[in-house]
């Protein structure tokens, strides 16, 4: 007899249906073809040991399980559950009715629980896509399907349990997630705050124009100074996540097995922080699966490199493409798969091997030339991408000591969102351009104009700065979102006057020693 069921495969961040067709003739083999691997074909042993301890019979025949697209490679134990419903359904241990109406999702343990997976999301959004009427899988993965609606989502704890709802025996709770509530629910969820941060004023307007803008920010200081602490900070005043945002960040953080049990929707920013002692592939992505790395996680939100000279720099120059391109492409023999890297870099560095260089107390023990050679530990082409160059200073006592409340982070939100509100109707007709940051050369002369004054400001300070070529372009950048904060339509010479000054690492002498 043949019988058909249906699971799924995630390649990247979309799904796949598999169709598992199951026939059971004369003879006593077993075999499973369509390109499994190593764990699709352990599952045999799985399945037979759920039967026995399930009281259910795995037949003495020849079975034959094909997996179909047959030219794609499937991997992993998700496939356990429907193979085996498929396999009792073959056998007329399970009726054959409902099978076509339900994807069917879980690894099975020996004794016939069925444990958690990831990727479920897309999954979901897949299932939806092709019109079936709903989805069987472990109920620890429930919460997370359940964010499609119109799907139905049962989540089930034993293989016994999908046979006796199959064999209308038995019925399971259906799952169900208001999403709409669960958004809003936990959208303005805020565990740190920009009012916990003595002083500091300037770099938090940094902070407050770099997200406003969406440029990425390079901080240069001692140790000490709170730059962990403010990058932290940094996703708090970020504009709050979309629904869309928020669903394409969960599909990611559930391919890469990131969601807890109870998260359906991830609605807070991203904040990652890699070590320094990262991979190449752990940062952008790849390996011999392909699974979303650092930079895909980031999406919608923050990754903060720490000690950035300490990074290799095969790691910190594979960045390069992503920060211009916001995606990131893996390739294989067989296969490319392209995932979302839409993030902003907040990168964090001392100024010298022994962190004093430039500290108003502290004095530098670096020898001639060291200060240079640490910095060139950075390549040019990926200070071009970073638009603000921030150093930071150790604050006093009397601002630590200081009780008068700072302004929270909720108040920098509100004049970010603004911002923001105003760059999204700028750019409306531009492809591919949603904030200042993204703005291409061509762009900068339609939205970017300066008058006479600004010109000569600008002028002023890259012949007396040293300023670089190739810091004119980020100054422009900077300035319209300067000037943007101040709902102004044209750039004036205070606003470039603002944005010059975040360029230290541009200036000609600045690590003369």
């Amino acid at each position: 007899m043949l019988v058909k069921t249906y699971g799924s495969a995630v390649f990247g961040i979309d799904a796949t249906t598999i169709t598992i067709e199951v026939n059971i003739g004369q003879g006593v083999n077993f075999f499973l073809v369509g390109l499994p691997d190593s764990a699709v074909k352990e599952s045999q042993q799985r399945i037979k040991a759920a039967f026995k301890n399930n009281d259910l019979k795995f037949p003495g025949k020849e079975i034959t399980v094909n997996m179909a697209p047959a030219d794609i490679r499937k991997e992993g134990s998700t496939f356990d559950l429907p193979i085996a419903i498929g396999i009792l359904a073959a056998s007329e241990q399970v009726l054959c009715k409902r099978l076509e109406e339900y994807l069917i999702l879980g690894e099975l343990s020996l004794d016939g629980s069925v444990q958690a997976m990831k990727g479920i999301l897309p999954i979901a959004i897949q299932a939806k896509k092709e019109g079936f009427k709903g989805i069987i899988l472990p109920k620890a993965n429930a919460v997370e399907a359940a964010i499609v609606n119109e799907l139905e989502v049962y989540g089930v704890d034993s293989l016994i349990e999908v046979v006796d709802f199959l064999n209308h025996k038995t019925q399971i709770q259906r799952t169900i997630v208001d999403i709409e509530a669960e958004f809003q629910k936990k959208l303005d969820q805020i565990e740190v705050d920009f009012r916990d941060v003595k002083g500091q004023s300037n770099i938090k307007r940094a902070f407050e124009i770099a997200a406003a803008g969406g440029h990425n920010v390079i901080l240069i200081g001692p140790p000490g100074a709170g730059k962990s602490m403010l990058a932290k900070r940094l996703p708090t005043i970020l504009p709050p996540m979309t629904m869309t945002e928020s669903l394409e960040t969960t599909k990611i953080h559930s391919v890469a097995g990131k969601m807890g049990k109870e998260i359906g929707l991830v609605t807070q920013r991203p904040f990652r922080k890699p070590h320094h002692t990262i991979s190449d592939v752990a940062l952008v992505g790849g390996g011999g699966y392909p699974q979303p790395g650092e930079i895909s996680l980031a999406h919608n939100g923050v990754l903060f490199l720490d000690e950035l000279p300490e990074y290799k720099r095969t790691v910190l120059e594979v960045m390069r493409q992503p920060l211009e391109d916001r995606t990131v492409t893996i390739s294989r023999a067989k296969f490319t798969v392209d995932y979302p890297a839409g993030f902003m870099l907040i990168a964090a560095m001392n100024p010298c091997p022994c962190g004093y260089y430039n500290h108003p107390e502290k004095e530098c023990v670096c020898g001639p030339g060291v200060v240079q050679k640490y910095l060139n530990k950075i390549s040019g082409p990926l200070l071009d991408r970073i638009d603000l160059h921030v150093e930071v200073t150790p604050i006093s006592y009397d601002e630590l000591a200081h009780h008068q409340p700072d302004e929270g982070s909720i108040d920098i939100r509100n004049r970010v969102i603004e911002a923001r509100l105003l760059q999204e109707k700028r750019y409306v007709d531009a492809d591919g351009v949603h904030c200042n940051a993204q703005m291409s050369s061509k762009d900068l002369s339609v939205y970017c104009r300066i008058d006479e004054a600004g010109n000569a400001i600008l002028k002023r300070a890259m012949d007396s700065l040293g300023l670089s070529a190739r810091a004119y372009d980020r100054i422009l950048k900077v300035a319209r979102t300067v000037a943007d904060l101040e709902k102004s339509d044209t750039i004036s010479a205070g606003h470039l006057a603002e944005a010059i000054q975040f360029r230290s690492l541009d200036r000609e002498g600045w690590a003369e020693k």
